[in-house]
């Protein structure tokens, strides 16, 4: 199956088809040169795609800061190990954005952006981290000058902008709900039920409605099984 081929099974959209396209050209194009190369932001849906269309190939997801949801792909040549990918020559550079404590800045990432304004693509920026008083979130590093220099508000609230390191990340306490239980079979549907607490019935009228994905990627049949 050629580039083609692959590229029209995996895309769902005409904007998966440019996207796919775009990352395997630029990842297939540094390893044929042999120079470090990196893709735009991925969501966790698009990694999955991205990882199946260059199954074989080698590269690496980075997101900048551990148990990111938001990645670049990136190809290393061999005189690179992934120590680069912090540096200040990596793909990704991070900035904190101060403001007054008592001004309130959604924790709505999309939001955030929309704030931002300024014509900055969701595609050139990673993981929001928002905290009381400051920011942290990641950019491609070629946009950073730009930002730094055209950001100085979000909405209403006013920024003072600056790059911090990779390791100064400030990473909000994620909280988790633990679901413990026993299940006849590891049914799409059935998981659901369990882990929601609602009727089976009501889990697979979810599922075939399209509310669901399995590994970041929709699917619509109840009795997919699922590992663990």
């Amino acid at each position: 199956m050629d580039r083609r081929e692959k590229i029209a099974r995996l895309a769902q959209t005409k904007e998966d088809e440019v996207l796919l396209a775009r990352v395997y050209e630029r990842i297939t194009m540094a390893a044929q040169r042999n120079v470090p190369a990196s893709s735009c932001f991925l969501s966790k849906r698009e990694q999955m795609l991205v990882q199946e269309l260059l199954r074989g190939e080698e590269f690496v997801f980075f997101g900048g800061a551990a148990l990111s949801e938001r990645e670049v792909c990136c190809y290393l040549p061999e005189y690179l190990d992934e120590s680069w990918l912090y540096s200040e020559g990596g793909p990704i550079a991070a900035v904190r954005a101060s403001f007054y404590e008592q001004d309130r800045l959604t924790h709505n990432p999309k939001q955030v952006i929309k704030l931002m304004g300024s014509g900055i693509k969701r595609e050139t920026v990673g993981d929001i981290y928002v905290a009381g008083g400051s920011c942290d979130f990641l950019v491609l590093r070629e946009i950073l000058p730009y930002v730094l220099q055209n950001l100085p508000s979000a909405g209403r609230t006013k920024l003072s902008l600056q790059e911090i390191s990779l390791a100064d990340i400030q990473l909000p306490q994620q909280a988790v709900k633990t679901v413990r239980d026993t299940v006849p079979s590891l049914r799409l549907d059935g998981i659901i039920s369990s882990g929601f607490s609602i009727s089976r019935g009501k889990a697979a009228d979810y599922v075939s409605a399209g509310k669901a994905e399995l590994n970041y990627l929709p699917c619509m049949k109840g009795d997919t099984q699922v590992s663990e």
